[in-house]
């Protein structure tokens, strides 16, 4: 891309999430001309791994929390975002986002790229599966068996996920609702990928083996007007089991607050409102921000009830969108580790 088409590119963005009338990242905007998600439909694989560019907004994002042989822990995202500017459905109107990030014990690594659609510098093929932007890669004959790849200037990681489960929907079958006045995204997990690879450091690489989680998402009108942020969790029990769960913040009505448990067999429950609690309980000073890096999860039926906190609070990612994205522990009538995302905290 030359310079002009970058800076047309990252207006194109920014303009619209500075907009607070839009909710978090623009995601409440008007939807108009682009498809919307219905409860009714049902995903058809291979395809659905793939891109659909009559949605607005898409992410294909996976988080690893990992250990080395010494008992080192390390966290890895990677995270791929299609936001079309234009309803038409065409490559040349999609602008690709690349976010990577490594939180170590050294400190917190990250990188982002950004790239405009139809000229092969990013895209999502689904089968053979690749995602890529750049030379940061997501690929494999399907997205259950994978090699993710990306690079930064200090830092860089190649990772095997391999996961022998089915994906897990998200939601009713799929549709994951977002707020009492019924916003929804079509979203399914892979929660079940197991890791192994090598993160090379200023200090030299570093082999690596773990758990990862694939989140995929896309809509066109994901949030109300009103909601400022998101508080999301993915967690690897002890036991097998997974749970995700996120809290979306309101500033005229009450916080959205929902999720899944799911079995170490891979079937989900999903929640409804009420059913979970997610309460903040200890906070720091990050980049001029107030974050919460401790939090209590509960959620009876499961007999849930335990404190998550982030392994490195310094994990914030300054990039066009800025975010708090790391790590973090479980403990309590559970115990396991996994990934907290918080947005939005100004």
């Amino acid at each position: 891309m030359n310079v002009k088409t970058i800076l047309t590119s990252l207006m194109i963005i920014i303009l619209p999430l500075q907009a607070k009338s839009q909710g978090f990242a623009g995601m409440g905007a008007d939807a108009e001309g682009y498809a919307l998600p219905e409860p009714t439909t049902r995903f058809t694989f291979p395809h659905d791994h793939g891109p659909h560019r009559d949605f607005r907004i898409e992410w294909w994002y996976v988080t690893a929390v990992l250990t080395s042989a010494s008992g080192e822990l390390f966290g890895a995202q990677w995270t791929l975002f299609r936001n079309a500017i234009r309803p038409t459905g065409q490559d040349s109107d999609q602008i690709w986002l690349g976010h990577a990030a490594v939180s170590t014990p050294q400190g917190h690594f990250h990188a982002e790229r950004i790239a405009r659609g139809g000229i092969g510098q990013a895209d999502v093929i689904a089968t053979p599966f690749r995602a890529f932007i750049d030379e940061w890669e997501m690929t494999g004959p399907d997205p259950n068996n994978v090699v993710l790849t990306a690079q930064g200037t200090d830092f860089a990681y190649e990772l095997s996920l391999d996961a022998s489960l089915p994906f897990v929907l998200q939601g009713a079958n799929g549709y994951s609702q977002k707020s009492a006045s019924g916003m929804a995204s079509y979203y399914f997990s892979q929660p079940f990928y197991r890791a192994a690879g090598t993160i090379t450091l200023p200090t030299g690489p570093v082999s690596v083996t773990g758990q990862a989680w694939m989140d995929r998402e896309w809509s066109s009108q994901p949030l109300s007007a009103t909601q400022t942020g998101w508080d999301w969790f993915s967690l690897h029990l002890d036991g097998g089991e997974k749970f995700m769960g996120f809290r979306l913040r309101d500033t005229e009505q009450d916080d959205y607050v929902v999720g899944t448990w799911i079995s170490a067999e891979g079937s989900p429950d999903p929640l409804q409102p009420g059913e979970l609690t997610l309460e903040p309980t200890n906070w720091a000073r990050i980049e001029e921000r107030d974050i919460p890096i401790g939090w209590k999860v509960e959620l009876e039926d499961y007999g849930l009830s335990v404190n998550v906190d982030a392994v490195y609070p310094q994990s914030w990612m300054p990039t066009i969108v800025p975010y708090w994205e790391g790590p973090v522990t479980v403990e309590g009538t559970h115990s396991g580790m996994g990934y907290l995302e918080m947005t939005g905290y100004e």
